[in-house]
């Protein structure tokens, strides 16, 4: 910045007023202000090109500038704003961060579109005004506004497109971003991703396996890191672990698992779906590059497994590494001392959440707790502890207490959970069944009854219980009793030939015993 300084200062004392290089050096170093002082600084206004040329620096920032807002506004007093000034500031991450910042930095953004109409310059004929509009009014969660910019558009590319149907995924609206992507004519990698995202983050994980598989073997699109980082997930919910390890292979082939996110999600997956020793494989593989969710997605592993001790070693090297652990890793931690019936350690663990890093505890970390005293048989202090809690219990907590007064035989403290959980989750039958199971074992034969008039009541049924199989990448899910899936006819002439060898086994086996 100081030889741009310097320079300023010759052209100065020359009375050379080429603006454009000087102003590109100290956009090159860094200071903003120092170039919009440059730019006021000249009695006739520059042209338009070169105040876009900092309002593209403005906007292109990680965080808003303060500069942007009102140098914009300069930019319209001046006359010299031009459909790249409007692209410019609604494309920008910047200007949606700022839009949400705060209510009055929303209402300069949509005077802004009325300014774009009133200017002449409509989006309608300029794709990337257009997509840059969409874009913004999507980011800000006006999905209404969105649309609406959308279908006043006379010419509309891929990319408004995917403005839109990420905008819908993300926005939870996953019905509206299929019929949108059905409707693209064309779609690229950010299309299917989109939808894929989508699909995984709605919990309709099939069907963003279905997706990925139709864009990656059908559409023949290359999935990119995120395409990858988001199929993982729902490859982890399903237990897809053999299509987990195609996009594995897939992914180091690309050298996408360079990418950490990538790393984390592999990880995840193998964790999720049992495989310890491969997710330990990755972890290791992430080197240097491991963030903080790289180690507490390994914490977390270990400690759903029982390796209460890895998972504990684990959380010590962390601080040794100098990371500072979030209320994700203490999930874990705590966790881990469930499993090792490590009741004081759990304690201690808890109290320096807030005592040692200014951690308050959320609702899940008081769960992990009732969890741990409930499973020692420290029923009181378990109850003690939701009713001190600052949150109101939430029925995971009641169930927790619930599971531990079924194992220990706590009457009195289950009638108090399944009241709790009859109000927090009317629907699940299944506490009826749990506090009528405690009544028969300590013969409370009345209590039985009661319970299952209740049951009666409410009409209860079973959920059709079904399993997923994995079968060359793709997932076939089997219900009691289905017809659904395209051949069931193999299917059940199959487990009818099973059955059938299994009986004739067995009678052979009978008719040993009885020779």
């Amino acid at each position: 910045m100081q030889g741009a300084k310097q320079l300023h200062a010759r052209a100065l004392r020359r009375g050379v007023r080429r603006l454009q290089p000087l102003l590109l050096r100290v956009l090159a170093a860094g200071d903003h202000r120092y170039a919009a002082r440059l730019l006021a600084s000249y009695p006739a206004p520059p042209s338009a090109p070169l105040h876009n040329r900092l309002l593209h620096a403005l906007a292109s920032l990680h965080r808003p500038h303060p500069l942007l807002l009102p140098f914009f506004s300069r930019l319209h007093r001046l006359g010299l704003l031009t459909p790249l000034s409007f692209t410019l500031l609604f494309s920008s991450s910047a200007a949606a961060a700022a839009a949400s910042a705060s209510s009055s930095s929303t209402r300069f953004f949509l005077c802004s579109r009325s300014l774009l109409i009133k200017s002449g310059h409509f989006a309608s004929s300029d794709p990337f005004l257009a997509s840059a509009l969409v874009s913004f009014y999507a980011k800000n969660h006006r999905l209404v506004e969105a649309r609406k910019a959308f279908d006043e558009m006379t010419c509309r590319d891929t990319a408004v497109y995917n403005a839109l149907l990420s905008a819908y995924s993300k926005g939870g609206l996953i019905d509206s971003a299929q019929k949108l992507f059905e409707e693209m004519p064309e779609r690229n990698v950010v299309s299917w991703t989109a939808m894929v995202s989508g699909y995984a983050q709605n919990g309709r994980h099939e069907e963003a396996l279905e997706t990925f598989l139709e864009m990656w073997e059908g559409a023949g699109v290359q999935p990119n890191e995120l395409t990858v980082s988001s199929v993982l997930p729902a490859c982890a919910a399903v237990g897809a672990m053999e299509l987990g390890r195609k996009v594995e292979e897939y992914a180091r082939g690309k050298g996408l698992l360079m990418n950490v996110y990538v790393a984390n999600a592999l990880l995840e997956m193998y964790s999720k779906c049992g495989s310890i020793q491969q997710a330990w494989q990755v972890f290791q593989g992430i080197g240097h590059r491991r963030d903080l969710c790289s180690w507490n997605s390994m914490i977390m592993a270990f400690a759903v497994h029982g390796l209460w001790r890895e998972a504990l070693a684990l959380f010590h090297k962390l601080r040794m590494a100098g990371f500072r652990p979030d209320g994700i890793t203490f999930v874990g931690v705590i966790l881990a001392c469930t499993h090792g019936g490590l009741v004081n350690e759990g304690k201690l663990f808890f109290d320096s959440m807030e005592a040692e890093l200014g951690l308050k505890p959320r609702i899940e970390h008081y769960g992990c707790m009732v969890d741990l005293l409930g499973r020692a048989g420290l029923l009181k202090e378990s109850y003690g502890l939701i009713a001190s809690m600052p949150v109101e219990p939430d029925a995971v907590i009641w169930g927790a207490l619930l599971g531990a007064c079924s194992f220990h035989g706590n009457i009195e403290l289950a009638e108090l959970a399944v009241n709790k959980l009859i109000y927090l989750e009317p629907h699940n039958t299944a506490n009826l069944v749990i506090l009528s199971n405690i009544y028969a074992l300590y013969g409370k034969w009345d209590g039985v009854a009661r319970m299952w008039k209740l049951l009666k009541e409410k009409d209860h049924k079973k959920s059709a219980g079904y399993s997923f199989i994995e079968l060359d990448g793709k997932m076939h899910r089997f219900l009691v009793e289905d017809k659904s899936h395209p051949r069931f006819e193999e299917v059940y002439n199959t487990l009818n030939s099973v059955t059938m060898t299994m009986k004739l086994v067995g009678l052979d086996n009978l008719q040993e015993l009885k020779g």
